[in-house]
Order: structure tokens, then C-alpha cells, then sequence
């Protein structure tokens, strides 16, 4: 029986993907005038679907050991050869990339508040309710 099973780890790994996706956006921003650039986006699917399927067990010296997984880290993030915004060859849309920082920052937001409410109630249980 794990205490921080099911919907915690998945809002950690949400919480990762969030991260992985400020990073690209900043990374994006901050290379807005240099030339041929190409923007860059997290690939939400690939790490979801890449942190499913792979995990790794830690070696335990005894049966009383917790047993932990973790789910190794990759970088799934698609550049956009193809795309031009302006006549230097960068292919970064600011107006886009602050939309998208706003989003992800919500999503991020959403996710903290979800967390800390299960935080809370597994304070409430160990406390007896007080």
C-alpha cells in the first residue's frame, strides 16, 4: 500500500511537464531575435506515454524497505524547422509564446493547489482529525 500513490504522483509528474514546458517557452523568449532560430514545444504526449511505461526499482537490503519506482526523465521537445515569422529565419511568435506561458502557468497553478489540498488532508488524518 503506498501513501502517495495514484493521484499524487500523477499530479507530480503533471507538475513536471509543466516545468519541462516553462522551460522551452522561456527558452523560446529569449531567443526571439536571434537569427534562424526555431521555436521550440514540449511534447505533453510523449512524456506521459514514456513515463508509463518506464520505471525503475531500487535494490532493497530487507522486505521491511519501502519500495520506490523512479520514472526516468527525458526531454521530449519538437523544433519547428519549417516555420519563419520573420525575415532573419526565426520562427518564434511572441504573441504565442506569452499566450502559452499564461496557460502554463494556470496549469502549473492548478496543479500546485491540488497537490497542497492532498497534502492537507493526509495532515488532517495523522493529526486524528484536529
Amino acid at each position: 500500500m503506498s501513501i502517495f500513490g495514484g493521484t499524487i504522483s500523477s499530479l507530480e509528474k503533471g507538475l513536471d511537464y509543466s516545468a519541462v514546458k516553462h522551460k522551452t517557452i522561456a527558452q523560446n523568449i529569449a531567443n526571439v531575435d536571434t537569427p534562424n532560430y526555431k521555436a521550440r514545444s514540449a511534447n505533453f504526449e510523449a512524456i506521459f506515454s514514456e513515463a508509463k511505461h518506464a520505471t525503475v526499482s531500487a535494490y532493497r537490503t530487507q522486505e521491511k524497505h519501502y519500495d520506490f519506482k523512479m520514472q526516468p526523465t527525458s526531454s521530449n521537445v519538437t523544433r519547428f524547422a519549417n516555420l519563419r515569422y520573420r525575415h532573419n529565419g526565426n520562427g518564434v511568435d511572441m504573441d504565442k509564446e506569452q499566450a502559452n506561458l499564461a496557460t502554463n502557468q494556470i496549469y502549473y497553478n492548478a496543479l500546485i493547489d491540488r497537490v497542497s489540498g492532498k497534502l492537507n488532508s493526509l495532515q488532517t488524518v495523522i493529526k486524528g482529525g484536529r
